[in-house]
């Protein structure tokens, strides 16, 4: 089959062909119909591994955003069948862990990250295995295409994950979103939908204007500006700071702008992920954030256990994913969609829906 494979960091990936795989006892194989293409990719691409506790090898087939149908499953798969059409997180969990059995299998003590790791080879290719596949698939609605599904990918789930249960978002609170990429728009169009007031964030007026056409209530452009005008303009249109603020893209200056964006006892909830330049570690006022109560939170992706809660709010029509692919793109297309992340060249969400 065909599969877009890691090489060497910064180095177009190779579009080749490699051997399909073959289900566990436990897993499953997905015939992938569309794959988003994910800034986590990038960081992948790029050699950023300290997130995922280690550099993305030589040989990794990368991509972690994928919905398709079955077509193949092991000996002790109970509740996934041949024909079944799902999606897949990149967080997969065991099922069996203690995190797992508590309800945060998003942070499972034995899980892999889809696309990161040789253990979990990734869906830039015709076929994907899903490990743990009664645990980690998720069954898509009727009606909703794979193309929409796989926006919905780990954007779609680690932004409401974020917002809900991290950020513990209600209705009228305002939520600043810093950096308007997938998960940022993600991020507003699922707090517009919880009932929350929105200002976004992002030095492009094309993503802000796509946030606003998703729910944001305000925009703030904050190319050239630095961190105190920003943030005051934030705290201006906020009454006085946010709820609730998210940093969706993972540099210091997002980091410590969604910081100081925050009201008394506000919660700042780090989504993106940082590059090497600041090597996962940022600056934070520290003494401010006391003085205020100010909580640090982190997401990552979302529990299995809580799909049903995401897929509720899908079939509401609350939320849209679909609004959010702005391309379509070929399995060839990929490491040149990689390369226009260097220089946030793309806007929205792109995704693969050809692969052959």
């Amino acid at each position: 089959m065909r599969a877009a494979v890691l090489r060497e960091h910064g180095e177009p990936l190779e579009i080749t062909d490699v051997d399909r795989p073959e289900p566990a006892p436990h897993g499953a194989v997905v015939a992938v119909e569309a794959c988003g293409v994910c800034r986590s990719d990038w960081h992948a691409w790029q050699g950023h591994g300290e997130w995922v506790g280690d550099r993305v090898t030589d040989g990794q087939i990368l991509g972690h955003e994928p919905a398709g149908r079955v077509v193949a499953v092991g000996d002790h798969v109970e509740r996934v069948s041949e024909g079944d059409r799902v999606a897949v997180p990149f967080n997969l969990g065991d099922g069996a862990c203690p995190q797992c059995l508590g309800g945060h299998g998003n942070v499972c003590e034995d899980g892999l990250a889809l696309g990161f790791q040789q253990e979990a080879q990734g869906a830039f290719a015709e076929e994907v295995h899903v490990p743990h596949a009664d645990y980690n698939a998720m069954a898509l609605p009727d009606g909703v295409s794979a193309r929409d599904m796989a926006a919905l990918g780990c954007r779609f789930m680690t932004a409401f994950h974020a917002l809900t249960a991290r950020g513990e978002v209600g209705g009228g609170d305002w939520v600043a979103v810093h950096g308007c990429g997938g998960v940022g728009l993600s991020t507003v169009h699922i707090a517009d939908a919880l009932g929350a007031r929105v200002v976004a964030v992002d030095i492009r007026d094309a993503a802000l204007d796509l946030a606003t056409d998703l729910g944001a209530d305000a925009v703030v452009n904050a190319d050239g500006r630095d961190g105190r005008a920003v943030t005051g303009e934030v705290r201006s249109a906020t009454d006085g700071g946010a709820h609730v603020s998210v940093d969706a893209l993972g540099v210091a200056e997002t980091c410590r702008n969604s910081v100081f964006s925050l009201r008394r006892r506000g919660t700042h909830v780090q989504v993106g992920l940082t590059t090497d330049e600041e090597r996962g570690e940022v600056s934070l006022p520290v003494e401010r954030m006391a003085m205020m109560e100010a909580d640090f939170k982190g997401a990552r992706g979302m529990p299995p256990t809580r799909y049903d809660e995401l897929l509720r709010l899908l079939e509401s029509d609350a939320i849209e994913p679909g609004r959010l692919v702005r391309r379509e793109v070929s399995l060839d297309e990929v490491p040149e969609r990689l390369a226009a992340m260097t220089d946030y060249e793309t806007t929205g969400v792109e995704v693969v829906t050809e692969f052959a």
